[in-house]
């Protein structure tokens, strides 16, 4: 069975080497599409005798995903990014996929580092993704962020460590600001596209909520203060995505009706939430808020 290695990139000199090194031996062929870099990542890839395609750039790397998987020769492929690695023990498992051959398309947990730390909470693990299967059994949407279409039989990989694509995700404060940036933007766009118009009481609830999910729900606070500043940077990302619809309507005036009602909520959820973390202190502060409201 021959495997491709897919890999989309744009600028992506610092990473690529590393993700090129660690599928040696597993691929019989890789394919980089490029995005028109414009630093070293085409001279990088062929260095490493991948077949390097170009195709124009997006914002965003979706619309360019089918492309880049129309392009390999393999029976089997993994799709994989250029900040991404493959580890020994994940590699092993891919292979006895195959001599099994059994299931159509894998689904395979990351490793997301972050700012130097593997984030092991905050909704950040075990971030399964389709990235293993058969050629032809998996189709990208052209829009950000939706899972692929698979067809055929598919199963999970267990969310073990060994289990997992390694993701050098985020790497700097910078890098993360410019991503959502550029994605709110994006996603900004999608809501006006079909339709909506901004709510105020969406940008404080929608973004308390984000917050909520990952500090507390998802148990961010065990992942520390990388917890923290995600949680933060993350309700940030999702209150520009409303900004920027505002922004496309003319920044109309509002007198901010009920909002003491939304404030209200807030805090509700923030209590509820204060209340079941382990230790004292918060449960002190809850109990001393809820005494006064």
């Amino acid at each position: 069975m021959k495997v491709s290695v897919v890999i989309n990139t744009y600028n992506e000199e610092k990473n690529i080497s590393r993700c090129l090194e660690s599928v040696k031996g597993f691929a019989d062929e890789i394919v980089v599409v490029d995005m028109h870099s414009t630093d070293r990542t085409v001279e990088i890839a062929k260095k490493y005798g991948a077949q390097v395609f170009e195709r124009e750039y997006t914002r965003y790397v979706e619309p360019a995903r089918n492309f880049a998987l129309s392009r390999a020769t393999g029976d089997w492929i993994l799709l994989i990014d250029a900040d991404e690695e493959l580890s020994g023990t994940l590699r092993k498992k891919l292979e006895e996929i195959i001599e099994n051959n059994v299931f159509d398309y894998i689904e395979i947990p990351r490793k997301n580092i972050i700012f130097g730390k593997w984030i092991e909470y905050s909704r950040w693990w075990p971030d399964c993704l389709v990235r293993f299967f058969r050629k032809g059994k998996v189709k990208f949407s052209d829009e950000i962020h939706v899972p692929p279409v698979s067809a055929g039989e598919g199963t999970s990989l267990e969310a073990k460590e060994e289990n997992a694509l390694i993701h050098h995700n985020f790497q700097t404060i910078f890098q993360f600001i410019e991503r959502l940036n550029r994605y709110s933007d994006i996603q900004s766009e999608e809501l006006a596209k079909n339709g909506y118009k901004f709510n105020w009481k969406d940008l404080v609830i929608k973004s308390s909520n984000e917050f909520f999910s990952r500090f507390f729900a998802g148990n961010g606070y065990k992942d520390g203060l990388h917890g923290l500043a995600l949680a933060m940077l993350q309700s940030f990302s999702e209150a520009t995505v409303y900004l920027k619809v505002w922004e496309k309507e003319g920044f109309p005036k509002d007198n901010l009706s009920d909002i003491s009602k939304v404030f209200e909520k807030i805090v509700n959820n923030f209590l509820y939430w204060t209340a079941k973390l382990p230790g004292g202190l918060l449960k002190k502060i809850h109990i001393k808020i809820k005494a006064k409201i």
